[in-house]
């Protein structure tokens, strides 16, 4: 079994059909199908299972599968590493949570592609769920996520500390208000989101019954909270941020809910690139952690 080997099942089984995957990889279809009956007699088990549709992976096929995409990002890695001269270049994708990048994102981004305008920064968002699992599958470089997250095949880095605060109407001036509301709308993202959880978690413990109405973007959030359609959950510097004109209530919380730290996790095996380390470098400069070392080293 080589790579060429996994390159064909690959395909097949993305493809479902031993005739298209053979055209796709510019190949006759005989030779596919003798590629994949020579594959199967070494290995000892069936890899695919025939249909009049096609075919599709067996179990040995898919376990064979998860393996083949591990090696296909070494290959990339080592290519990657190979090509190394010091000189942060090529791609390079990030994932945020829709928060982080609201707060974070334009200065650092700017200054970013100012200094390294030869790396093609591709930024992505999401929840914290998502984002780790894109981490671990090796499709992004790293991501900002709401932390600790105790991942097995992740480091974590703590880098920014966020205050939540709840945001409602002004028409809600304290959280007795919130009680007496009836279908009382929590305004989230979708599933898999830390701050979701942790306005629900703050809802119930204060026994306060609720609906969840889902987005999928931080800017139809907004508009739903200023239009007084429900309430939600943010960072206090970004609340203060979006509005300025004090058209919100702004509801502190008990200490030991307010406080959520931003880490940036990535992959323990995956070469650092020149150009992650340098924007893990800018981002660790802005970083709170930076800034409240510096403070301690000022004041001792």
């Amino acid at each position: 079994m080589d790579a060429d080997d996994l390159r064909i099942v690959e395909a097949v089984a993305r493809i479902g059909s031993m005739n298209r995957a053979a055209a796709e990889l510019n190949m006759v279809q005989s030779n596919v199908t003798a590629r994949i009956r020579l594959l199967e007699e070494e290995l000892g088990v069936q890899l695919f299972v025939r249909h009049s549709r096609g075919v599709e992976p067996s179990a040995a096929g898919l376990r064979l599968l998860s393996y083949g995409e591990q090696i296909h990002s070494l290959f990339q890695q080592a290519i990657t590493a190979v090509k190394e001269d010091g000189t942060p270049k090529g791609k390079l994708s990030i994932g945020m949570m829709e928060t982080t990048a609201g707060l974070r994102l334009p200065a650092l981004v700017a200054q970013y592609a100012q200094e390294y305008p030869r790396v093609e920064l591709a930024i992505m968002t999401g929840t914290t769920s998502s984002l780790i699992q894109q981490v671990a599958d090796n499709e992004l470089d790293g991501a900002f996520v709401a932390g600790p997250i105790h991942h097995q095949e992740l480091s974590e880095e703590p880098l920014f500390f966020e205050d939540l605060v709840l945001v409602s109407s002004l028409s809600i001036r304290n959280f007795d208000d919130l009680a007496k509301i009836e279908n009382l709308k929590a305004i989230v993202f979708r599933q898999g989101c830390s701050y979701r959880q942790r306005l629900s978690s703050i809802l119930d413990g204060l026994d306060i019954r609720h609906v969840v109405m889902e987005f999928s973007s931080l800017d139809a959030i907004i508009t739903c909270i200023t239009a007084g359609v429900g309430i939600t959950l943010l960072p206090k510097t970004l609340a203060e941020r979006l509005w300025i004109d004090q058209s919100v209530t702004m509801h502190e919380l008990p200490a030991d809910q307010t406080r959520v730290e931003t880490v940036f996790v990535r992959r323990h095996d995956r070469y650092p690139t020149s150009a992650l380390n340098a924007f893990l470098k800018m981002t660790r400069e802005i970083s709170d952690v930076a800034i409240l070392d510096r403070q301690l080293h000022a004041i001792g």
